[in-house]
């Protein structure tokens, strides 16, 4: 029973695919007539040795001794070109299916919640999206083409030889030493464009690394589709490697093929000619042609397809874990395009993996006030900042801006209102220039104004190419508060509503973070500002500080009034 349903498990995963064909109609028109061809060739190598034997070998006739072996030729050549054409059409269709279901899935995942990404592993989802989907190409390329070809060469030839007599079953296949040349002039055009599709299938794999490294700044500047169209070209690049290799690789058999024949033809041409002096005789020249034909090769080739299968059925069915994966955020429908006023919490609740993340949270705030969230870690200050760029929902109240649910907004303009300096600084392997206007139209004299603001220009305008300096990935080649500097200048880029910094300043030196708290100071009047810090000297000045514990604000005030009346926050300055 359990047999049986594996065999159900292939057949589904043939209807799976079959109709993904439909979408190629001239790729698999000209692969069905490949096909075709490989299994008339096939068969017509099994009826050729009937005029070998009748007009040859019996009537001695000198015109067929001629036209035999050229049909042999002819009928070799026909499969050895069919087989060439169909692998190189299914192979395109695998190939490109493959990289659909790739593009799919990966901004399929970029669109996944938070709590998705922090629940598996990076390295979990580069193995399915490359590795998986690699054997799921196999069904299309190799299986389903393998399995029609096979099965119309048996149809033939078990055709024929009812037709002609039981006992007749041949199947080809020879190596001839003539092929090495060819073949290995082959093998060195493989090995290069094989480097060339390992390397820019790693240049892919690390583009899939950044995205899901920084799905943070992503999910908050709402660049899934800007990091799609990044990574398709990434995946273009995957593909016309792999085709070429396809094209190199599909010319290996015919070329055996066609050179096989000519040794047939070559060997019969010999044979015939010495079995009409008299030298060998009809009998043992047909044994030895009988023992060249087989037809149990093409079933045997299918009985392997099952096998094969099951790698293949294992990774679909974790490819379709992914995509059937649907995210809690999403989207509203109203853009949001007036500057933001004000922002009311109402009675906000939050939970997740059945833990209370916040509870019994109410704050208003309007444009031009600083709040600051303090607290030990895991009081609730990052899960506060993370429900407003809506990485989560409320699980109870209702977050407002300008008196509207802000789940009404379009999650893009929500975000293009809002920036966020994570704890985690997030540095793309691109320009100083387009880290600083990630996800939008690079204007220099904008960015040099962010970097300004943030104080990065000291020393960035000292790196030989400015701020088109190559950055590398995670920004290894800079400095910790240089890294802090750019991310910073990415938010003011944005010239943003309300502005999260989440220890946005915690890698300056003092001098740096006093400069740029300045800064800050004369951009407050333009926006809202949350700042979640453990050095309380960074948020002294804040016109309120919201104390966090246990997920609630026990405390909210100025620097002043809490250093009088609460005693965490009296704690919390001693440590600091």
């Amino acid at each position: 029973m359990a047999h049986f349903g594996k065999k159900y498990k292939m057949k589904e995963l043939f209807k799976h695919y079959l109709p993904y064909l439909a979408g190629y109609k001239k790729e698999f028109t000209f692969a069905l007539f490949g096909m075709l061809a490989v299994a008339i060739g096939t068969t017509g190598t099994a009826k050729i040795v009937q005029p070998l034997l009748d007009d040859v070998f019996i009537a001695k006739n000198d015109e067929a001794l001629i036209v035999v072996p050229l049909l042999l030729i002819l009928v070799f050549s026909l499969k050895g070109v069919g087989q060439y054409i169909q692998t190189y059409y299914m192979s395109y269709i695998g190939l490109d299916v493959v990289k659909k279901l790739r593009n799919t899935l990966v901004e399929h995942l970029t669109y996944q919640d938070m709590q998705f990404f922090q629940t598996i592993h990076s390295g979990e989802l580069l193995s399915r999206i490359t590795n998986d989907i690699g054997r799921i190409q196999n069904v299309v390329t190799t299986m389903i083409p393998y399995f029609i070809r096979e099965a119309l060469t048996i149809v033939a030839l078990t055709g024929y030889v009812i037709y002609q007599s039981p006992k007749l079953a041949f199947y080809f296949l020879i190596i001839m030493p003539l092929a090495l040349y060819p073949l290995s002039r082959l093998a060195k055009k493989m090995k290069k464009y094989s480097k060339l599709s390992q390397e820019s299938t790693s240049t892919m794999t690390a583009r899939l690394g950044e995205i899901f490294s920084n799905i943070e700044v992503i999910k908050s500047n709402s660049t899934q589709d800007f990091e799609a169209k990044k990574f398709k070209k990434e995946n273009q690049s995957v593909f016309n490697y792999l085709l070429k290799q396809v094209k190199i690789n599909a010319l290996t058999t015919p070329v055996m093929e066609i050179l096989g024949s000519i040794a047939i033809a070559v060997v019969i041409y010999i044979g015939s000619t010495e079995i009409l002096k008299g030298n060998m005789s009809s009998g043992e020249f047909v044994s030895f042609a009988a023992a060249l034909f087989m037809l149990y090769t093409p079933i045997k080739r299918i009985s392997k397809l099952y096998n094969q299968a099951q790698d293949a059925i294992v990774a679909n069915e974790r490819m379709f874990e992914l995509l059937n994966k649907q995210s809690t955020i999403h989207s509203g429908e109203q853009p949001l395009k007036e500057t933001i006023e004000h922002v009311a919490f109402k009675d906000i609740a939050l939970e997740y993996e059945g833990k209370v993340a916040l509870s019994q949270i109410n704050l208003e705030v309007k444009r031009g006030e600083s709040i600051a969230l303090v607290g030990d870690s895991g009081a609730g200050k990052s899960s506060f900042v993370n429900l407003l760029v809506r990485f989560y929902n409320p699980s109870h109240g209702t977050i407002t801006i300008n008196n509207t649910d802000y789940q009404n907004f379009t999650l893009d303009s929500l975000h293009h209102k809002i920036a966020y300096v994570t704890q985690r600084i997030y540095i793309f392997n691109d320009t100083i220039a387009a880290n600083v206007a990630y996800g939008s139209e690079i204007d220099n004299a904008k960015v040099i104004k962010a970097l300004q603001k943030a104080h990065a220009m000291e020393f960035v305008e000292k790196l030989d190419a400015g701020i088109e300096t190559l950055l590398s990935e995670s920004g290894d080649n800079l400095s910790g508060g240089q890294r802090q500097r750019i991310a910073l200048a990415r938010a003011l880029y944005k010239e943003p509503d309300i502005l999260i910094l989440d220890e946005a300043t915690s890698a300056l030196d003092n001098k740096s973070e006093a400069l740029i708290k300045e800064a800050l100071e004369a951009l407050k009047k333009e926006m809202i500002t949350f700042t979640v810090a453990h050095r309380l000297s960074t948020v002294k000045n804040a016109d309120m500080i919201l104390v966090f514990e246990a997920g609630k604000i026990v405390s909210r005030g100025t620097d002043k009034t809490l250093k009088a009346s609460c005693s965490i926050y009296q704690k919390l300055s001693q440590e600091s």
